[in-house]
């Protein structure tokens, strides 16, 4: 049917078999071994490292390369400007006490946001030379790009618009994420407000292809070998698949998360800010429906984010999916739970057989 699969202009670039590449969602999920077995399938698995202190990440890449000697990626969220006053955080802080209570945990907690900054979680990669770093959020300073490049690490950005895949042609990087708007986690928007941003995956695609000169890779809604082609034949170079991915067995997804996706229909999934102060796609909750009519008084991430731990890590300890962020994109009816390496083989199959 004229698709070149599994080579494309991605698989080259990354020296990889498939492209395909595991998303990196941060929060734990991708461990070390779905990271691995993702890449030994022929993948590309990242860690999805935003939220782990610079020895976590680098003891975590050493572990991955203990795994496999295949490439792998490594995500990381790019700073941006916050916007939280005290009034704002005080006002949230008063609301989540009644979780708090709820769940049985220290109310009126202090605001501790996170101490590593990009900077030092940058060094590890660039230090450990990993093969591939991905971001999401923003781009990073012409500076570190240059030094990314000259380090020989391959880089990719993520964009929800044509413009911001143009301003990460033009920063440099090596491929670019159309993320469409059937996208679990958190968007990746930057350059624009998130309404406007909001576009679908088969809407966003090929206008990202026509008006970009390196591999757009297509992410939102991706579950399997239907997907996946339907993707190469908008001019995708490859795929990024997340909530295919959270199921697995080697997944490090909460076990209720992975119970809710199984569960859920494609009418379960919402985007909120209630949990990080950022757009996200979710598995709809209590509490993302009692937060909802505050939306407005939520502070900007990593204010939400840092106010609302204790409650997300307390719900996962005490069996709690009411109080949990149970990421998901709009595909949820097509996720399966195996293994990695089976999963991948079975869309190899799919494929093939759509040729």
């Amino acid at each position: 049917m004229g698709i070149s699969w599994p080579k494309t202009k991605l698989t080259s670039l990354l020296g990889i078999d498939l492209p395909i590449i595991q998303a990196g969602m941060a929060g734990g999920s991708t461990t070390p071994e779905l990271v691995a077995a993702v890449s030994n399938a022929g993948g590309l698995g990242t860690l999805g490292a935003g939220y782990m202190s610079p020895k976590a990440i680098r003891e975590a890449i050493r572990r991955i390369r203990e795994l496999t000697s295949r490439p792998f990626a490594v995500n990381l969220f790019i700073p941006g400007a916050t916007k939280a006053s005290d009034e704002q955080v005080q006002a949230v802080n008063r609301r989540l006490d009644r979780y708090r209570r709820e769940l049985g945990i220290p109310t009126g907690i202090t605001l501790e946001l996170q101490t590593e900054t990009f900077l030092d979680q940058l060094a590890v990669v660039l230090e450990e030379r990993v093969h591939v770093f991905s971001f999401t959020f923003g781009i990073p300073e012409a500076t570190q790009m240059n030094e990314l490049k000259s380090t020989g690490i391959r880089v990719i950005g993520t964009a929800t618009t044509v413009r911001e895949a143009v301003l990460l042609e033009q920063a440099g990087v090596d491929a670019v994420v159309a993320q469409g708007s059937e996208a679990g986690g958190h968007r990746g928007t930057f350059a624009g407000s998130f309404d406007a941003s909001q576009i679908g995956t088969m809407a966003l695609v090929p206008q990202v292809v026509d008006h970009v000169s390196i591999p757009v890779i297509a992410s939102g809604g991706i579950m399997d070998g239907r997907g996946i082609i339907a993707s190469l034949f908008l001019g995708a170079a490859g795929v990024q698949m997340g909530t295919a991915f959270l199921t697995c067995s080697e997944s490090g997804a909460h076990e209720l998360h992975k119970l809710a996706i199984l569960q859920a229909t494609e009418e379960d999934t919402r985007l909120t800010r209630a949990f990080s102060g950022k757009p996200a796609r979710g598995i709809v909750n209590r509490f993302m429906r009692e937060m909802a009519p505050y939306d407005k008084d939520i502070p900007d991430y990593p204010a939400q984010n840092a106010l609302t731990r204790d409650i997300r890590q307390a719900a996962g300890q005490q069996q709690r999916p009411e109080f949990m962020s149970m990421w998901a994109g709009q595909g949820v009816r097509l996720a399966t739970t195996q293994s990695a390496g089976t999963l991948i083989q079975r869309w190899v199959q799919q494929v093939e057989s759509l040729r």
